[in-house]
């Protein structure tokens, strides 16, 4: 019973970290993409420049985090992420075009960043061994409640006006930090036993998984809406199915990693992304059902899904593998966006070539996941 205790406060509190940093902060965004051009704040290729600069942002705060944790402490630095959340929100709701919505949407991915980097391996090092895939599960599950979250909140704050929309997002930011604030885990990221394990292999795959789902991670909503002409409303709904989809691969891949192994859980992760991915390039507007719900479902699960593999890779070192992973998905990702909005504005804004882009890029990652397979 005392376990059970100390393991639900801590892995809820860890859970809010990327729920706010990347289920809000990022995700939050694509509801949010059809809604700003509609309402002239920027046009498509300047929503999807604002995505990207947000998963630039993200890789500074993922090179970052740990430096920054060994010197005021995991605790601190979690805290530092949230206020940062909740501070670019709050300055998104000032509409003063592209340029001054670029570095809040940066600053939101170095929260990002921050939060992604530590609150898994610190959550992880935290509880016993034998809950690791759960308590990664749910902490990444984060991602997943964030992103229905917003799916459900934003439309309703968007019908107030799009700065409402942003105001309200950063008072719930607030309000999940303060019960976070004193529940964090406490662990150190920076462990002992520093080995060097081999997994270049491991890192590539996630790296070009992570560029793979660029395309539904900021285009998702507008495909929906100006792609497949349905109505804002449902764009919200598509979002809303994609959370979903996430959450529940988040919480499904905790206990396939305990059961199956990380490597063969990782696998099967990487193919549902492929099919995902394919389910996006036809026309058929009923098959965005099924391409946003395993969309987030792979998006999210195989976050888990490779955390729990670090651990049983890397051991003590985990920490340290978990940042060479995120470093290199943010590096592919940032790379990615930018690419893809480039991509977008020159092919009059065509989604079939930014989501066939995508849909490489997964080919690409399962391709090097099974060269790993020794």
């Amino acid at each position: 019973m005392t376990l059970l205790k100390a393991f639900w406060p801590t892995t809820l509190a860890a859970a809010c970290a990327p729920f706010c940093g990347i289920g809000l902060a990022r995700f939050g965004y694509v509801p949010l993409f059809p809604a700003l051009v509609a309402a002239g704040w920027v046009d498509g290729a300047g929503a999807g420049m604002l995505g990207a600069a947000n998963m630039s942002g993200y890789l500074i705060g993922v090179l970052g985090a740990r430096a920054l944790a060994g010197r005021i402490g995991t605790a601190r630095t979690l805290d530092l992420g949230m206020a940062l959340v909740a501070l670019s929100f709050a300055l998104c709701g000032v509409n003063g075009g592209l340029w001054w919505l670029m570095p809040w949407r940066l600053l939101a991915g170095v929260a990002g960043g921050l939060l992604m980097g530590l609150a898994g391996p610190a959550t992880q090092a935290s509880v016993a061994p034998e809950r690791r895939g759960l308590a990664g599960g749910v902490v990444i599950g984060g991602v997943g409640a964030g992103v229905a979250t917003a799916a459900v909140l934003v439309p309703l704050l968007v019908g107030q006006g799009v700065a409402w929309a942003w105001y309200g997002l950063a008072a719930l930011v607030l309000g999940l930090w303060g019960f976070a604030h004193v529940r964090w885990p406490g662990a150190p990221v920076a462990e002992a036993g520093q080995a060097r394990p081999r997994v270049g292999l491991m890192v590539l795959a996630y790296g070009l998984s992570g560029g793979g789902l660029v395309p539904p991670m900021i285009y998702m909503a507008d495909l929906a809406v100006r792609g497949r002409g349905l109505p804002l409303a449902w764009a919200s709904g598509v979002w809303l199915l994609f959370g979903l989809g996430g959450l529940a691969g988040t919480l499904s891949s905790g206990t396939a990693a305990d059961r199956l192994g990380g490597a063969r859980s990782y696998r099967l992760w990487l193919a549902l992304q492929v099919v995902a991915l394919a389910l996006c390039l036809p026309g058929a507007v009923w098959l965005l059902v099924p391409a946003a719900v395993l969309s987030g479902f792979a998006a999210m699960g195989v976050t888990a899904v490779v955390l729990a593999l670090a651990r049983e890779r890397a051991g003590a070192a985990a920490g340290a593998v978990w940042a060479r992973t995120t470093a290199c998905f943010a590096v592919i990702q940032a790379v990615v966006a930018f690419g893809l909005a480039e991509l977008f504005a020159r092919s009059g804004e065509s989604h079939l070539a930014v989501f066939a882009v995508g849909l490489v890029l997964s080919l690409a990652a399962l391709a090097v996941n099974l060269a790993d397979r020794k």
